[in-house]
């Protein structure tokens, strides 16, 4: 069976076919259409696969972790930046170790699309020694989906799958098999004792772990996604990829003349690189991300070596990769761009018309004008367009959650006014703890939960805290006076100014949760 797929698509379609019991995830950019798609599927219906969007990285990995040790296939999916979140739980599931297969998928963003960076997440796998696999088109995003259970089952190890935005937002065509596998059946580990990881457990699974990574080169030396390609011509041996071998082999449509060396499964196939680079003048590296093979062929090989690549300025060190620059570092003549129209201008993001967000950045301005040096606290969201024109209305956006413990940070030093905008779910996702930080020492802190009812940043999915919001900072220990509710409509501007300002004059926590459903979200409901 054939189907047009998204790179996201074909890795949920593999992962239902292959047996997948649940998916846990919070939803990130380029890594949502991962859940959506299994949400939507028949089959995934038919089986009651979990699919469920959880409040963080962290929780949705522990649960992933959880299924596993009951012996049933799991997948965790978010972007590369959700891999700070749950890197607690992430590098200790190599000590744990697998039981029913488990893909944790961590969706890269290079050129920042839709991020704050540019993290590679290689380095957390090597670090956490975890095997990856990183596919260099959507129909192996589909097979290792399949693969990768097998390979997690096998040796008994969690694995991280590696997309990157353009593989995982580009369509083509993949062949899909005709049946699913069954689910596995509840079944647990022999040996409970490495899933209890208290020190003398952990002492003894650590040698372990490390074994085991020899056994993991030698998957990769004999991986069917990784390969040595000889070529006529030994001046240059090439390594490439995932995405990146198909930059590369886009500039040679009649085959690479030069030897590739292709990566699609770490950790990396040492005995093919040390024959590459032994039989060849110069080494180019070709990697999509921060130059994390180029780094690590100079350990395996030596350090003053012919190798070029993203570390030393062959390739550009930021951004995306792309034929054009591949082809300029394979010293092939430019191809003739047709130059960018004059008459398209750049038009930056900007919230929606009608969106709650704006009244409450409208009101919250005209409250801060009548203060000398008031500062705001931003977070990721839609609302994080609240920095550019013409609100300019926020100074800080770090990390998810950081809203309010920068702003609790800004009033321990003596900020006043300090407040701090977080969306409904950012703050169910890692706003809590803060605000419970800020409530144990009634920091004179405003917080402004601008509730739009989902997760609108990332297309609108369930958000967790719907309807509870206020129920949740009570029951955190947060004084009923001052956690307030407020509709966020242009009628009610004056006021929410009042609550605004009252709330920032009282020395102490409050918070003011400022609902409004998200315009877009609006517009579905009320086609349905």
């Amino acid at each position: 069976m054939r189907k047009i797929l998204l790179g996201d698509e074909a890795l949920a379609l593999g992962a239902i076919n292959a047996g997948l019991s649940g998916v846990y995830a919070y939803p990130g950019t380029p890594s949502t259409e991962i859940t959506e798609f299994i949400q939507g599927n028949t089959l995934a219906k038919e089986r009651k696969i979990h699919s469920h969007w959880s409040s963080n990285e962290k929780t949705a990995m522990e649960e992933a972790l959880g299924m596993s040790f009951c012996g049933k296939r799991a997948m965790v999916c978010m972007k590369h930046v959700g891999m700070n979140v749950c890197a607690d739980p992430f590098v200790n599931s190599a000590f744990t170790g697998a039981n029913g297969g488990l893909i944790v998928v961590a969706a890269d963003d290079p050129s920042m699309h839709s991020s704050q960076n540019e993290q590679d997440s290689r380095f957390y796998s090597d670090f956490a020694f975890v095997p990856t696999l990183e596919p260099s088109n959507q129909q192996e995003a589909y097979d290792m989906a399949a693969y990768g259970f097998e390979l997690s089952e096998r040796l008994c190890t969690p694995l991280m799958m590696r997309l990157v935005t353009r593989l995982s937002h580009s369509r083509a065509v993949v062949e899909c098999a005709e049946e699913a596998t069954a689910e596995r059946q509840l079944s647990y580990p022999a040996d409970t004792a490495q899933w209890v990881l208290m020190p003398g457990n952990s002492k003894r699974r650590y040698p372990v772990v490390l074994e085991q990574w020899k056994k993991l080169e030698e998957e990769s030396e004999n991986s069917p996604f990784n390969s040595y390609t000889d070529g006529p011509d030994h001046s240059l041996g090439i390594i490439a990829s995932g995405i990146a071998y198909n930059y590369l082999m886009e500039n040679y449509p009649q085959g690479c003349p030069f030897p590739v060396v292709k990566i699609s499964q770490y950790p990396l196939p040492r005995k093919m690189l040390r024959r590459l680079y032994e039989e060849c003048d110069h080494v180019l590296v070709i990697e999509e991300g921060q130059p994390f093979i180029e780094q690590k062929i100079r350990g395996i090989l030596c350090d003053d070596c012919n190798i070029s690549g993203r570390f030393d300025g062959r390739l550009p060190r930021t951004g995306e990769l792309n034929p054009d620059c591949v082809r300029q570092a394979l010293g092939l003549p430019a191809l003739e761009v047709p130059a960018a129209s004059k008459q398209v201008v750049r038009r930056p993001p900007a919230l929606c018309q009608g969106c709650g967000h704006r009244d409450v950045y409208h009101a919250l301005n005209d409250v801060l004008a009548t203060y000398s040096n008031a500062k705001v606290f931003g977070d990721i969201g839609c609302y994080t367009l609240g920095w550019l024109a013409p609100f300019n209305a926020i100074d800080t956006v770090v990390d998810m959650g950081a809203s309010i413990t920068m702003a609790k940070g800004a009033a321990d030093a003596g900020q006043h006014p300090a407040v701090a905008v977080i969306g409904d779910s950012t703050f169910t996702h890692s706003g809590m703890t803060g605000l419970l930080d800020a409530i144990n020492e009634n920091s004179p802190i405003t917080v402004i939960i601008s509730d739009n009812l989902t997760t609108g940043m990332t297309g609108g999915q369930d958000s967790q805290g719907t309807g509870k919001l206020e129920d949740i900072c009570l029951g955190l220990g947060a004084d009923p006076a001052h956690v307030r509710t407020i509709d966020s409509l242009p009628k009610n501007h004056q006021a929410m100014m009042d609550m605004f300002k009252e709330e920032i004059d009282y020395h102490g926590l409050s918070v003011i949760v400022s609902r409004r459903e998200c315009i877009q979200t609006a517009r579905r409901h009320a086609k349905k």
